[in-house]
């Protein structure tokens, strides 16, 4: 017997070829999750929906079966409750149990629908969506020529599927451009990495979370340990990057906001159901060992992004940087229905530990840092004390000097420059007299 499922993540649309932020997380068995209350049906509205039936099989246009009839019923059913509750047929249950495994054939996009177009949330990196410049906010009005307004989400998912190193079009309307341009995309084989990390210079490090997975909390421990040994126990700060993370795991998000934390609350959950009240809380394990932090968000990290940075926040145990984020602080659960099919249902919010629900407002970051393409000023000529003839020397080696890799940094992303500034910052202060007790800054 197959069981209900806690999601979190953003639309039907990444379920399928594309990729998908929708990963399992154990919940209550399906004969247990739908407990009702036995109420009078309404006799009316459903004469209402047999005459149309009735009348949609005597009159349209071309021979429809009733089955066809009834999933269309059920599913704009469904998809009238809100923009993340879905019916799944049987490919499309067949399609969401082969997206967990963290390799799909698609585009790399993680897509909701708005106002019947196909809207962004984020593309995946490394991915073509993301090579092509595909941003956060796109619409997406014209899948090759085949226009999609109103085309339900599944069947638009549908017409971006195909073999890798395929070809597709999408027209895409952006805020700001002109007019809807177009670009073509080959298809590929997306295989998502959770977790990647690396030194960005000595004794500073950097995670990027590209999705919440089952294992990434174990993953983000694992690279914080092998960042702490890398700089021999004095690592003086971290940047967790989750830009363009659109959610995934709710228990993989609360196991990284421990890796963090030592004490409190981290999430808890209020639905209608017994089953989707749910509460997390911190371990004493401390693999960060308290590291100063900043945690860089924007308009793509949502659900489970949002999770890890509002509980941060609150916890007042990183610095929030980027813009604000996506805004989606709902739960959903998978209910197996009968005949191999399913249902993506919203059962639950989510609230951070000050009881802050995320829904439609987001995360606001505690420094508000836009992106932006830096443009060195080409310095006047200057005369120094070292150019002088007959100078004194000072007898000491120069130090200071701004490196090379940290203007390059500057350059191709202002927002993780300015981070890792900031950690510096609080390195200084750190190290005040003020501080002499050598404290980690929280």
């Amino acid at each position: 017997m197959r069981t209900s499922q806690t999601t979190l993540g953003i639309g039907f649309g990444l379920l399928l070829s594309l990729t998908s932020s929708n990963l399992f997380a154990e919940a209550a068995p399906t004969d247990e999750a739908l407990p009702y209350e036995a109420q009078e049906l309404p006799l009316e509205e459903l004469r209402t929906f047999g005459e149309v039936f009735e009348r949609i099989k005597r009159a349209y246009v071309h021979d429809i079966n009733d089955e066809e009839l009834l999933d269309n019923a059920i599913r704009g059913m469904v998809t009238g409750l809100d923009p993340h509750s879905t019916y799944l047929t049987p490919e499309d249950y067949d399609e969401l149990q082969e997206s967990t495994q963290g390799e799909f054939g698609g585009l790399g996009l993680e897509v909701s629908s708005e106002n019947g177009f196909i809207k962004v949330v984020t593309p995946i990196d490394d991915t073509p969506a993301a090579r092509a410049g595909i941003r956060p906010h796109d619409l997406i009005v014209k899948i090759n020529d085949t226009p999609v307004k109103n085309l339900p989400l599944n069947k638009s998912i549908e017409l971006m599927r195909g073999k890798p190193d395929t070809e597709i079009r999408l027209t895409i309307m952006r805020d700001g451009a002109d007019a809807p341009f177009e670009l073509t995309l080959k298809r590929a084989l997306i295989r998502v990495t959770s977790v990647k990390h690396r030194m960005l210079e000595k004794d500073y490090g950097y995670i990027r979370i590209t999705q919440f997975q089952v294992h990434t909390g174990e993953e983000v421990v694992k690279a914080l340990n092998k960042m702490h040994t890398d700089s021999d126990g004095q690592l003086k700060g971290v940047v967790l990057d989750l830009r363009n993370n659109p959610g995934g795991v709710l228990q993989a998000a609360a196991e990284v906001v421990d890796a963090f934390i030592t004490q409190g609350r981290i999430v808890y959950t209020k639905g209608r159901l017994d089953n989707t009240e749910l509460s997390f809380d911190a371990t004493p394990s401390n693999p960060s060992h308290g590291v100063p932090l900043i945690v860089l968000i924007n308009e793509g990290s949502a659900s489970a992004s949002e999770i890890v940075s509002g509980a941060l926040q609150d916890h007042q145990r990183g610095v929030i940087m980027g813009t604000q984020s996506f805004g989606k602080g709902s739960v959903q659960t998978i209910l197996p229905l009968g005949s191999n099919r399913g249902l993506k249902l919203t059962t639950a919010l989510y609230y951070t530990p000050s009881g802050r629900s995320i829904q439609a407002q987001g995360v606001t970051p505690d420094i508000e840092v836009k992106p932006a393409r830096l443009t060195p000023i080409e310095a006047r000529l200057q005369i120094k004390e070292a150019d002088l003839e007959g100078h004194l020397e000072s007898g000491q080696k120069i130090v200071g000097q701004k490196s090379e890799s940290s203007a390059s940094l500057a350059e191709s992303d202002y927002q993780l420059f300015e981070a890792l500034s900031l950690l510096k910052g609080l390195q200084i202060l750190n190290k005040s007299p003020e501080n002499s007790t050598n404290e980690p800054t929280h």
